[in-house]
């Protein structure tokens, strides 16, 4: 979990850029790492060849940001101005989830073992949220069902998804609790096909434990 340094990141702009290519660099959100400030250090040396952008986010709202600087780099866009579009772009980025279990959060000293036990005791789920680069707390809710509802009306607090751009349903461990989730809630989506589905990685994993399920999108 450890965050990646300047030399690390050199030794990719070396490589990428000795062929002539521009690079453009998405990082984990400044508000939750040094990472982005290290990205920036080593970019130093690289002017005009290599760009950072802060992705204000982590794990699949990062990855749908990348994804769109693809999409980008597809349609014939320069790192400059696929740099000025993300920029713009990462503002309507939403990340929702509901965490299973209270039990790894207490063991990564996030919240104390009192507080663990007590919502295990009540089956309180919360759901989390990232906003403006941070993770904060956006509701509790008792037991599954009302875990479902509460991010459905998280999600539904916002203007809606835009399906344009790109869309990751997430999960840790399997993904039963989310296949669950989006059956429930499918007139939802029932329009858009097959849903892209992706594991959360493993430093997120290990803060949050299994069973985790949530959705990152761009807002119309």
């Amino acid at each position: 979990t450890s965050q990646i340094n300047p030399m690390a990141y050199d030794e990719y702009y070396k490589e990428l850029t000795a062929s002539g290519d521009e690079v453009v660099v998405i990082t984990l959100s400044s508000g939750l790492s040094g990472t982005y400030q290290n990205a920036v250090i080593a970019a130093e040396e690289y002017a005009g060849k290599v760009f950072v952008v802060d992705g204000l986010n982590a794990t699949s709202g990062q990855f749908i940001l990348l994804k769109r600087g693809m999409e980008l780099a597809d349609a014939g866009l320069t790192a400059e101005e696929i740099v000025k579009t993300l920029e713009e772009e990462k503002q309507k980025i939403r990340v929702i989830a509901l965490i299973d279990t209270l039990e790894y959060l207490k063991k990564g000293g996030r919240i104390s073992a009192a507080v663990a036990f007590a919502g295990g005791a009540l089956g309180i789920k919360p759901a989390i949220e990232v906003k403006k680069g941070k993770l904060e707390m956006a509701g509790t809710a008792r037991g599954t069902a009302k875990g479902h509802q509460l991010i459905r009306g998280l999600i539904e607090n916002y203007s809606g998804i835009d399906w344009d751009k790109p869309v990751s349903f997430i999960y840790s461990g399997d993904d039963s609790r989310l296949r669950d989730f989006i059956k429930e809630t499918e007139d939802m989506w029932e329009s858009h096909g097959e849903l892209p589905r992706r594991s959360l990685g493993g430093t997120i994993g290990t803060h949050i434990g299994p069973g985790a399920y949530g959705v990152a999108f761009f807002e119309k």
